[in-house]
């Protein structure tokens, strides 16, 4: 097997990503699985082990660049959306899992706090932006505001309009300064979802995951598929990427992809030592 067989078969930055113009999720299949490289799930653990070699020293080189003197290292933010169910936990555990925990700051976004209520919607999040060198993971991110925001009407219309310009602007700053985004909406289909919740509610085990909210905004799924299409067509300054969710081998294994892919394509180098390594290796050897 050569050495790359693990990685997509065309980069998933292309094959997953929203393309200018109307999006409509009816016409993208959750349970399609592109730019795989296997046949299936055993196929998929095998993948996903062998990305960890990747990731590990792609995600050590970005660490390592943060920790010398010289220009702020850069850093990346993985912004993970999608319906209850949809995987975001998985995709923290099995993808982003792969990496160093040290490198890696998690933020799962609630309901806003009534502090949090009392500033601007962008506030607490950028106070959760991932720091020079580090991998950031948003569970849930600023979309909230133009997702929840849209379908409970919890903005006026003219507010919510203009959250997406607000958004553009704010993912511009960070692509300015030195932050790669990847943004992922993890695409599930309604059966999917009912087939999750009704194991979460069949599985004693299982019942710590189930929340009654999730059938409440269910049945406003229509609403939901809709504000994701507005989100995913208006905010275009970073691209997003539909990654196929009802497989959740499938869906670790692309995140953990896209995720290669934006380290691989940053170029980092291992940064260098300020001192003689020979000199040093003397005094070492001397000690």
């Amino acid at each position: 097997m050569g050495k790359k067989s693990h990685h997509a078969t065309r980069p998933l930055s292309e094959l997953l990503r929203v393309g200018p113009g109307p999006v409509r999720l009816a016409d993208r299949d959750p349970a399609a699985t592109p730019g795989f490289p296997g046949k299936g799930k055993d196929d998929a653990d095998r993948f996903t082990g062998a990305a960890a070699v990747d990731l590990s020293d792609l995600q050590e080189r970005l660490y390592a660049n943060s920790k010398v003197d010289g220009p702020p290292a850069p850093s990346v933010l993985v912004v993970l959306q999608g319906m209850d169910t949809s995987g975001k936990g998985g995709v923290i555990r099995h993808a982003i899992g792969l990496v160093d925990p040290q490198g890696v700051q998690i933020k799962a976004f609630k309901v806003p706090t009534e502090e949090e209520r009392a500033h601007h919607f962008l506030w607490r999040v950028r106070n959760a932006l991932p720091r020079p060198g580090m991998i950031g993971i948003f569970d849930r991110s600023h979309y909230e505001d133009v997702l929840v925001g849209k379908v409970d009407q919890l903005a006026p219309p003219d507010e919510i309009a203009g959250r997406y310009g607000e958004i553009n602007a704010f993912e511009r700053e960070l692509a300015d300064s030195g932050t790669v985004v990847v943004k992922c909406m993890l695409h599930i289909s309604a059966d999917e979802q009912r087939r999750r919740l009704l194991e979460r509610l069949d599985n004693p085990e299982k019942h710590w995951k189930y929340n009654p909210g999730d059938v409440d905004a269910r049945l406003k799924w229509d609403a939901y598929q809709a504000a994701y299409e507005a989100a995913l067509e208006l905010c275009d300054a970073e691209p997003w990427h539909v990654v196929p969710s009802d497989h959740k081998w499938y869906r670790n294994w692309a995140v953990a992809e896209l995720l290669r892919e934006k380290l691989s394509a940053m170029g980092l180098d291992w940064p260098k030592g300020d001192f003689d390594a020979a000199v040093e290796r003397a005094r070492v050897e001397a000690s």
